[in-house]
């Protein structure tokens, strides 16, 4: 293990291009695995046809939702454990990353339960018609992903710490393992051993019989797949197994911060202090669920086509964001080191290098985007009615595409917020400038001027300008580059 201070040192002396950049591109490795758990579920349950594909876009609100909740009292273990780090004391970070898992723990139980039992009704309210087959698929794959939420918690929990420590590389192998097992999963527990391409494809492979293979497993088993609800499993299978590997490094001792079964003892005061700075963050995440359920229901009444373009096009947009939500969350890590530490400029400037990087990076891939639109969505669906679906998909990439910069700066002054705690600040940036305009301007061209899908497409590329602005306005003039532990010492001694 590295000596704390010297780990320390590389966050708060010296460039900031080196910490930022070493730690932003793990980070973004990281978002793309997550994304390929996504894509490959998308990929695979989309061989079953537009139904399906169409039952994943009507889980998804519910299943982020979920994450939502999560993710802000992640975020809160983030910022204490960046701030203990860069302010030395690293007997705290070991408390405080074991308080994290114990309130994600209790949270993921919640979740689970109140997942499985009302999945039914809440698909209903989205859209999805009860006793039809994309209703029935997505109750199923809602279901199984909720029995898993306890594994999901805690490892973005691991995540989450360890970046706040400054090791964004152990996480990277940790779920890169697990979306290679899941990638092996999705094909055999989504179509099982009859028809499947993946054995067409192996038997392209020189020397191995692939319809052979296909045929003696088939009559072996006579498995034909678990359909959409297969995707579920192998997630959550998936999960799991990274889950245990990642609880026996914290606590064994092998990572930066060291847990102790006694740190899981609830102490009120710590979960009190996790929820008062993650509540704003889980807020404004489940804000952009309710924006996205929002936007589904009202796709919803123009049809089952749009609906699947949708979540297609959302998919593909969280790889688009990658360079955005790794710089972001190096830059949550590097300024919160920097308060910690007591060094506010040196958090500004950070701020202002991501800014570039980042606004370099999504014009680029915005223009790429929008010339390729049709073929990237081609490749997410087929069977009956792909052809509708895939235009109304390339129209969303055409659209949204040229406003990726806002939105990547957007992430990068986000994270900076976090960092420092400034968790309610971002948080009514992000619900009533980002999630809230999306959902009004939505409900007001879809419903008030009748423009279907387009007005949808346009109110997701305003929302990524607003959001930019009024974020970009509040850095400036806002005293958000604070420090949480001064703050807590201050509110102790009074």
């Amino acid at each position: 293990m590295a000596d704390p201070a010297a780990h320390r040192e590389r966050f708060t002396e010296g460039r900031l291009l080196v910490p930022l950049v070493t730690l932003a591109v793990p980070l973004v490795g990281t978002s793309l695995f997550q994304v390929v758990y996504q894509l490959t579920d998308t990929f695979w349950v989309g061989r079953l046809g537009q139904d399906a594909v169409s039952a994943l876009s009507y889980a998804w609100p519910l299943l982020f939702l979920s994450i939502s909740i999560a993710g802000g009292m992640t975020m809160a273990g983030t910022i204490l454990v960046s701030q203990h780090t860069g302010a030395g004391n690293d007997e705290r970070v070991g408390f405080v990353a074991g308080q994290t898992i114990a309130l994600l723990t209790l949270l993921g139980l919640g979740c689970s339960l109140i997942g499985v039992a009302f999945a039914p009704m809440l698909l209903s309210l989205l859209g999805a018609t009860p006793g039809t087959a994309v209703h029935r698929m997505a109750v199923a794959y809602t279901r199984t992903i909720f029995l898993g939420t306890v594994f999901l918690f805690v490892f973005f929990a691991f995540q989450a710490l360890l970046r706040g420590y400054g090791d964004a590389r152990t996480p990277l192998y940790l779920v890169g393992a697990s979306v290679g097992l899941n990638v092996l999963l999705d094909p055999i527990f989504v179509l099982g051993f009859d028809a499947n391409p993946l054995f067409a494809w192996l038997g392209a492979v020189p020397g191995i019989d692939g319809a052979g293979l296909q045929a003696w497993l088939y009559g072996w088993t006579g498995f034909t797949g678990w359909g959409v609800q297969g995707a579920a499993i192998a997630t959550v299978v998936a999960r799991a197994a990274a889950t245990v590997v990642a609880l026996g490094l914290l606590f064994g001792g092998r990572v930066g911060i060291h847990c102790r079964l006694a740190d899981l003892r609830p102490a009120l005061g710590t979960f009190r202090r996790i929820v008062a700075l993650g509540a704003p963050v889980s807020v404004e995440q489940s804000t952009n669920a309710v924006a996205v359920t929002v936007l589904t229901a009202l796709l919803a009444i123009v049809g089952d086509d749009v609906v699947a373009a949708y979540g297609i096009g959302n998919r593909f947009l969280t790889l688009i964001w990658l360079p955005a939500i790794g710089l972001g969350r190096a830059v949550d890590t590097v300024v919160g080191q920097n308060l910690g530490a007591e060094q506010p400029g040196r958090a500004r400037r950070t701020v202002h290098l991501a800014l570039v990087i980042v606004a370099t990076i999504l014009l680029a891939a915005g223009g790429l985007v929008v010339w390729f639109a049709e073929p990237i969505v081609a490749a997410f669906v087929e069977g009956e009615n792909a052809d509708a679906v895939v235009g109304h998909g390339a129209t969303f990439l055409r659209i949204v595409g040229p406003t990726f910069a806002f939105m990547g700066c957007y992430h990068v002054i986000n994270g900076a917020f976090h960092g420092a705690g400034s968790t309610r600040l971002s948080m009514l940036v992000g619900a009533f400038a980002l999630w809230g305009m999306r959902a009004a301007i939505g409900a007001m061209l879809v419903l008030g001027f009748a423009m279907g899908a387009v007005g949808a497409w346009y109110a997701i590329a305003a929302s990524h300008v607003v959001a930019a602005a009024v974020a970009g306005s509040c850095f400036l003039v806002v005293a958000w580059d604070r420090n949480v532990l001064a703050e807590q010492r201050a509110t102790a001694a009074d």
